[in-house]
């Protein structure tokens, strides 16, 4: 294994929820005993290929072909990484790259976002989660792998790209102009609201969220005149990341108990994981916390949103999350190739698997600001639309996962209503009024 790759894959078990699992030569065996037949047929579709196709095919287009195959018939997250696959994992790895700031999946052959990061260059131009690209500077992209859509989106900062956005509840797709950008993550945002009420958004788990959140707890405290009254943790579009800075950031919340725990085939694949090993106690004891998620919050913050859910440390509202429940390990394949494999599922505190049904709110509270909320909504997208996707174990009955569909009265005006109240963020805005009202100062006037 190159330094190069062996460089990805300890900073990839920091960064990206894998973790480094080596492949042993006796489970190997047991392999190559049982398929011995089923690799034949692979032999004999390779001779006959190399002797008939209509035109001479390269060994390597072949071999990269058998591969892809057979992991496309495991779940979306399991994939084959070398060459530009591996360098999009080292720029995610520096945390820095020139491009639009998107996070991308291949479904059917077209390119679905995840979710744009918060205040990239794709975020302002109000790209969403769940829609569609379907050309980029009018040339269709549809059918091109996910690596070669990446590649056309990057460039020097500053440059404009075309994409023309299918989104679903729209009937025609539309056109918007992006100008690329340096798209330096900041894993960790913060600010004072009024009411001595803190924000803090994490908007991915790179490595060190967990001081990043203590010292933006510690800044928060300087700032307010007195006591901070409460919290809002916000995981809104936090694609994931690192598992050990999502338990990093559940401990300095909690004094004891479990976090989460991750079961998988291998021995070593089953951990658990909890409070008291990172941060000792918890750091804003007393104070109420909010934690904020939609469709677009998976992985590591599901496992953070889900902790605290259980422990009732805090009451978590918005979106049902995203769903996405497995573990991925990176394992190097030669010098400079890799196999990124799911090998576990986690679990929350109380046992539940995320896969598949996400975290379910304790407060369901619609984003009213997004106009386009009625036709999105219909077509939202979460771990149980991939194709492919692990199954719940528990067998969770589709009406589980589906939305309250009765009208609530609090959730009634129109996101034009809110723009002329002044209120661009109504998630955010019914979250901080919450604590507000529940705010020590507040239940004394109202005692009065």
């Amino acid at each position: 294994m190159s330094k190069k790759l062996a460089a990805f894959a300890r900073s990839a078990a920091l960064v990206t929820a894998v973790a480094l699992i080596p492949a042993t030569t006796a489970s190997m065996a047991q392999v190559d005993g049982r398929a011995g037949p089923e690799f034949a047929k692979v032999l004999a579709v390779y001779q006959r290929i190399k002797a008939s196709y209509v035109e001479p095919v390269e060994d390597d287009v072949l071999i990269r072909g058998m591969i892809d195959g057979m992991l496309a018939a495991l779940d979306p997250h399991s994939g084959y990484l070398d060459g530009g696959d591996l360098q999009r994992l080292e720029t995610m790895i520096d945390g820095n790259y020139s491009g639009l700031g998107l996070s991308v999946i291949m479904e059917d052959g077209a390119v679905k976002i995840i979710s744009p990061f918060r205040g990239s260059p794709a975020d302002k131009a109000g790209i969403k989660a769940g829609d569609y690209i379907t050309h980029l500077d009018g040339k269709l992209i549809v059918g091109q792998s996910l690596d070669e859509a990446v590649a056309q989106m990057r460039g020097p900062e500053g440059t404009s790209i075309g994409l023309t956005i299918f989104r679903p509840g729209r009937d025609e797709p539309f056109d918007v102009t992006v100008k690329r950008g340096v798209i330096e993550l900041e894993p960790v945002t913060w600010e004072l609201e009024d009411g001595n009420i803190g924000h803090i958004m994490i908007n991915e788990f790179s490595r060190d969220v967990g001081s990043d959140v203590f010292a933006a707890w510690e800044d928060l405290q300087s700032q307010a005149s007195g006591r901070l009254n409460g919290l809002v943790l916000d995981l809104r579009s936090n694609p994931g990341g690192s598992l050990d800075e999502a338990v990093a950031l559940s401990d300095l919340f909690l004094s004891e108990g479990r976090i989460v725990s991750q079961r998988g085939r291998v021995r070593g694949e089953n951990i658990v994981y909890e409070a008291e090993t990172v941060f000792r106690g918890d750091i804003a004891q007393d104070v109420p916390i909010v934690v904020l998620i939609d469709a677009g919050s998976a992985s590591a913050s599901e496992i953070v949103a889900g902790a605290l859910q259980d422990h009732r440390r805090a009451v978590v509202m918005g979106d049902r999350s995203f769903g996405k429940g497995s573990v991925q390990s990176l394992l190097p394949l030669g010098r400079d190739a890799a196999l990124k494999l799911t090998t576990a599922r986690y679990y929350t505190p109380a046992g539940h698997s995320v896969q598949e049904g996400g975290i379910k709110p304790d407060i369901s509270v619609p984003q009213l600001s997004d106009p386009d909320l009625a036709q999105r909504a219909r077509f939202r997208m979460r771990e149980s639309d991939l194709r492919g996707h692990l199954i719940n174990e528990i067998g969770l009955e589709d009406e589980a996962m589906e939305t309250d569909k009765r009208e609530d009265p609090r959730f009634q005006k129109t996101a034009e209503e809110l723009e002329e109240m002044g209120i661009e963020d109504f998630q955010l805005h019914y979250a901080l009024e919450t604590l507000r009202r529940t705010a020590p100062s507040s239940i004394a006037a109202r005692r009065k």
